[in-house]
Parts: structure tokens; sequence; C-alpha cells
């Protein structure tokens, strides 16, 4: 939470979506004893894991050979603001963490920065970083950081999102939906569909309010999905109260090259 206590500037940092990391090597390092009868004890390799972690984090700090970038590890938070706006969000995905998962976080909290904050998901944490110290690198294989300006490291390659790209891609989830997170959008629409009807009808509240009427859904439910889609900048979250600024579009909200992106309203 320091970061949001004053902007300033600093050697370039690498924000590193490590829920996934941390996960993937814990999980690795787990092993299961079936003792017969009803006994199956799960055990974890500690010293395994930690050392994975730390290896494919160098791997990503290897692709910034320019410098030598200090590293921020983000983290979910075991609650989610999101379940407040929609219950069954992500309800599929109530997965016990593998072995060691809090003990590696533990350990890397020694050794490196580490964030989590309330109630938000790493995803949220790194989109407030980024946008209130801007000239960060953002580091994660998930589609939805599309939506923050500014450099993405997708652990392939690293793009500029400009805050239009940024803004239309947070429409377009908004239509598309996540069936991964557990929220449906425009009941028959992907991203392939949702893009082409904004490229046809304008990227605007009014097109997506359109594409949910079009199956007898209200703004209502165009407005949840909206924030359920929309990862959090620092213009959506209260750091003093600690809670998030709903999400909600001006009357005409439209986002344009040429123009400026309209203001949301809280």
């Amino acid at each position: 939470m320091n970061f949001l206590r004053g902007i300033r500037r600093s050697n370039v940092k690498l924000l590193i979506d490590a829920d996934y990391i941390v996960y993937k090597a814990c999980a690795a390092a787990e092993d299961e004893i079936d003792w017969g009868g009803d006994v199956i004890t799960v055990t974890s390799r500690f010293s395994e894991a930690y050392k994975n972690v730390c290896r494919d984090l160098t791997r990503i700090q290897a692709q910034f050979m320019w410098d030598t970038p200090e590293v921020v590890l983000f983290f979910s938070d075991s609650l989610n603001f999101r379940k407040k706006i929609y219950p069954e969000y992500k309800g599929h995905r109530n997965r016990k963490k593998p072995c060691g998962y809090k003990r590696v976080i533990r350990e890397l909290d020694k050794n490196y920065m580490v964030e989590l904050m309330e109630e938000l998901e790493a995803d949220d944490a790194m989109g407030i970083y980024a946008t209130a110290n801007p000239g960060h690198i953002i580091c994660s294989p998930d589609k939805d950081m599309r939506q923050i300006p500014g450099r993405l490291y997708d652990m392939k390659e690293t793009t500029l999102i400009d805050p239009v790209e940024g803004a239309r891609w947070h429409l377009i989830q908004t239509i598309a939906g996540d069936q991964t997170d557990g929220y449906s959008g425009v009941p028959g629409y992907g991203v392939k569909r949702a893009v082409s009807l904004f490229e046809e009808n304008g990227y605007s509240w009014e097109t997506v309010v359109d594409a949910f009427a079009e199956k007898e859904l209200d703004e209502d439910v165009a407005l949840m999905n909206a924030r359920l889609a929309r990862i959090l900048t620092c213009k959506d979250y209260d750091p003093i109260n600690r809670r998030v600024i709903p999400w909600t579009p001006t009357p005409g909200y439209r986002v344009d090259y040429g123009t400026t992106v309209q203001d949301e309203k809280a």
C-alpha cells in the first residue's frame, strides 16, 4: 500500500503477477503418500518449490538485459471484492492452494518487495500500482492486463498499451465475458464477435447496452459485467478508506482515437 502515498519517479520495476508462478512451483513440488485405508497424506518439498519460483523470476528479469530491474511481486487476497458484486464470480475455481504456498510467499517477502491488497486480486493491485506510478512494466500472461496503459510483457513479448486501446479492451471484455472467471457477458459473444460489433457501431457504452438488450438483458446486467471485467486503476481505488470505487460510465461514454477517453464518474 505504500506506493499509493505519493508518486515518485524511480528506476523501472517489473510488476510481476506471482500468483500463478508460486502456485505452479508448489504444485510441482507436492507428493502424496497413500497409507492405505482412509489415510492419504500430502507432502511438499519446500526448497524445491522456492528454488523453482526464483528460477522463473530470474528468467523474467533476463528478458530485460538493458538493466537489472527491481522486481515487485503481486498476490491475490483470499477475499475478493467482486464476489460482493456477483457471488458466483470464480465460483468454480475455489481450489485449495498447494502445500507450501503461503510459506513460499513468506520467504519471498524476505528477499523481494511483495504486494497484497485487501480484497483485491493481483491483477487489480498491479493495475493500481502501474497507473499510480507510470513507467514500470507489467509482467503477466493474463489478457485482462491489456486494459492497463503502459508496457506489458505477456511472457512472450513486450507491447505498449495506450489508454484508448486499454479502454476499448475493457468494453470488449464486458461483452465477451470470461468463462474462466465465471461471468458470461452477452450470451453468444466472444472476443472476435465483440470486436466486430464495436468496429461497426463504435466503442461506446451505448453499443454495450444495446448488445445486452438484444438478449433481453438490462443495463444493470451490463454494468455488473463491466464492473467484473474492469481491472482497477488508481482512479478506481480509495487508498484512505481501502475501498473500490465502482466503475460507472458517463452519459455518452465513448472511446475513440483523436478524442480524449471520456472520464468515468465514481
